[in-house]
């Protein structure tokens, strides 16, 4: 007689390990994702659904938008968006949502108190209001999540495109100031435009102006340089020494200033009484950039004053720049085309790369690229892709150059001692996906690939680390279009131009995992760095002109957030033990109020199995809640009170794959840690 198998077993899955398209199902484990969009991989484990991100011009951020609710009386015509105006306090509010029985407004924007009063929209009464307005006022969880995104849509219409044409050419933050190019309108030069309070200001680049030294007084910034014979003037805000020097007599190089008076010919030039202390050879020049580029950064001090960091810029089409949030400067290099296409300050010098080319400026001298001030060319035989200053060993830094087929280390700290050595031929690197947080991470053809100190020779290794999304890589990776760091939770981001992106988190022990993620907005560039106060900042251009701040909001700008995960068959201890599925638990957190559907395929999502007929919905209200359970089908959470609810998992097959799915613009994201199944071990599958 057969024994009979009625015990019921509890099995534990750990969310982790990201997804894996490559390995056999029997061998994958338990909480790794056969398939996902839209998730992160938790740095302390679990997976986490994406928050959002949102529009950017320097007016108010659509997540930070607040509403409250004005109960009224409705009797003329109004729409979504009109400003409502109290008769008798002047109090304000624009209009974000109605209550479905037109027994309220809810209100954003608002200024001043309303009182029992007429309200008017230009002019006209629409409504009287009952009292004043009552913030954050909605009667439920789900209401309030639902009007505090319709006031976040009322001022996302508020912020602009970066003024022009096509897509945006670079991003960056500086001093706390979002700065962004773009190609302008006709597409015939490429503008700088920075955030304010009122969106996007353009930049004026100033002017330019070469001179040769007329003597030993050097002529400083701030100095009124005077022409000689045509009386124009300018204001320096830089002056830019190219060779030689002040002392000797033989300065050259270009004045640097925001706008003149008169106009400048082949002249002395005068500063205040002193006379002839510059040469000119005519009229300055507007300080112009072309179309067509795409920056990358670097920001760094030459100096040791804390007023000195800069930007250094460069996107393959223009000379290399230097910009302090008001000056631009142009860097001329020597090589023909002056238009470098990656930069690096390292060892105190500034890096450009011109095709297989990388040249390099003098030690704390970015404008001199002269042999006399300690400037170098070192060839590599390929087209470089990438520039990461590494940890190096314990005496020196180093800095890997990347080529599309080659990767090679330079040591030393200056051009009388460097040496530039292969570390790996055909391996090498797509260009901007070179990222450096502990690993550098880097694509190649082989696959996502690490490289980290070692004491072994050479002082560094390498590692493939994409083994088990490989698959995945293959069909994206020629259209790698950009790369950065998530440093709050430890990822690498890699972006591909059709809007995709692989998510790779990473621990003090290595990579943890990775995940896919899909923008309805592709991304053509990205920049990650700190604020002044320590706190971290991504934002990315889009090519529709926009500017976009990751890490915020519950949308993809007002698009609905759509994710899922699809977890690995899970055997339940025996693979080929056929056994009954009874309930699931899981272990979820977050903070706010979310809801999400759940389903789940048996036995290989086989057709001779009886599969789930519909997912069910879940809703949860999470405050800050951190090891909360849930269980399948109908029930509620309330903050930080737990009211679980047990349902059955209808189902007979030797495994079960969890299936997880949400698609929202309201909703506050939410991180999975795992679940417990509990079953009845069955027959032996035959």
């Amino acid at each position: 007689m057969r024994p009979r198998f009625s015990q019921r077993d509890i099995d534990f899955i750990q969310f982790a390990g990201g997804l894996d398209t490559d390995t056999p199902p029997l061998s994958l484990g338990t909480g790794f994702l056969r398939d996902g969009q839209n998730i992160e991989m938790a740095i302390n484990g679990g997976y986490k659904t994406l928050t959002g991100y949102e529009r950017y011009d320097g007016r108010p951020s659509p997540s930070d938008a607040a509403y409250a609710i004005l109960e009224v009386t409705i009797t003329g015509a109004y729409a979504v968006g009109d400003t409502v105006t109290g008769a008798t306090s002047g109090a304000t509010g624009v209009i974000a949502a109605v209550a479905d029985d037109e027994t309220y407004f809810v209100l954003t924007k608002l200024s001043g108190t309303f009182e029992a009063e007429s309200l008017e929209i230009s002019a006209t009464p629409i409504a009287t209001a009952a009292g004043a307005q009552t913030v954050d006022g909605a009667s439920t969880v789900a209401l309030h999540a639902t009007y505090r995104n319709a006031a976040a849509d009322i001022y996302r219409a508020d912020i602009a495109a970066v003024p022009g044409s096509g897509a945006i050419r670079g991003v960056i933050q500086y001093n706390d100031v979002k700065y962004a190019f773009r190609d302008n309108a006709g597409a015939t030069a490429c503008a700088l435009y920075k955030s304010t309070s009122g969106g996007w200001s353009l930049v004026s680049l100033g002017r330019e102006l070469a001179f040769t030294s007329g003597g030993t007084t050097e002529i400083v910034e701030g100095d009124t340089i005077t022409g000689a014979t045509s009386g124009a003037t300018a204001v320096l805000t830089r002056v830019v020494l190219e060779s030689g020097s002040w002392a000797a007599g033989d300065a050259a190089g270009r004045f640097i200033f925001a706008s003149q008076t008169g106009t400048f010919q082949a002249e002395n030039i005068n500063v205040g009484a002193s006379p002839n202390l510059a040469t000119i050879a005519g009229n300055s020049s507007a300080i112009t950039l072309l179309p067509g580029g795409r920056y990358e950064f670097d920001v760094d001090n030459f100096t040791g004053l804390a007023t000195t960091r800069r930007i250094y810029g460069a996107d393959g089409v223009n000379r290399g720049l230097e910009f302090d949030g008001t000056v631009c400067v142009p860097i001329r290099t020597g090589m023909a085309s002056h238009a470098p296409k990656f930069v690096r300050v390292h060892k105190n010098q500034l890096f450009f790369s011109f095709d297989s080319s990388v040249q390099h400026s003098g030690i704390g001298t970015p404008y001199k690229f002269t042999l006399l001030s300690g400037a170098a060319e070192l060839a590599q035989g390929d087209t470089v892709t990438g520039m990461v200053v590494l940890a190096g060993d314990a005496t020196t830094g180093a800095m890997a150059i990347f080529t599309r087929n080659g990767t090679k280390v330079l040591y030393g700290s200056s051009s009388a001692n460097w040496n530039l050595v292969d570390y790996e031929k055909g391996q090498g690197a797509w260009a901007y996906t070179t990222q450096r947080m502990g690993l550098t991470f880097m694509l190649d053809d082989r696959g996502l690939t690490t490289l980290e100190t070692s004491t072994k020779f050479g002082n560094f290794r390498d590692a493939v680390v994409s083994d088990r999304v490989q698959s995945w890589l293959k069909q994206r990776r020629t259209r790698a279009i950009a790369s950065c760091l998530a440093r709050d939770v430890g990822q690498y981001r890699l972006f591909f131009s059709d809007g995709a992106a692989l998510y790779v988190t990473k621990s003090a022990k290595g990579v943890v995992g990775m995940t896919p993620v899909l923008f309805p907005d592709a991304v053509t560039c990205v920049w990650s760095g700190e604020k002044n106060d320590g706190s971290e900042e991504i934002f990315f251009g889009s090519d529709d002109g926009f500017v976009y701040q990751m890490e915020r909001g519950t949308s993809f700008d007002g698009d609905s957030l759509e994710w899922w995960m699809n977890l690995a068959f899970n055997p339940s201890k025996n693979p080929r033990m056929n056994k009954q599925y009874k309930h699931a638990t899981f272990e979820v957190s977050g903070d706010g109020y979310a809801e999400f559907d759940f389903t789940y395929e048996l036995g290989y999502a086989s057709s001779e199995i009886a599969q789930k007929a519909a997912a069910s919905t879940v809703t949860v209200d999470l405050a800050a809640v951190l090891w909360d359970t849930f269980t399948w089908d109908a029930f509620v959470w309330d903050g930080r009170t737990l009211l679980p609810a047990e349902s059955d998992v209808h189902g007979l097959a030797e495994n079960v794959s969890l299936i997880l799915r949400g698609n929202s613009d309201s909703f506050q994201p939410l991180t999975f840690s795992g679940s417990l199944l509990q079953y009845i071990n069955r027959r032996i599958k035959r």
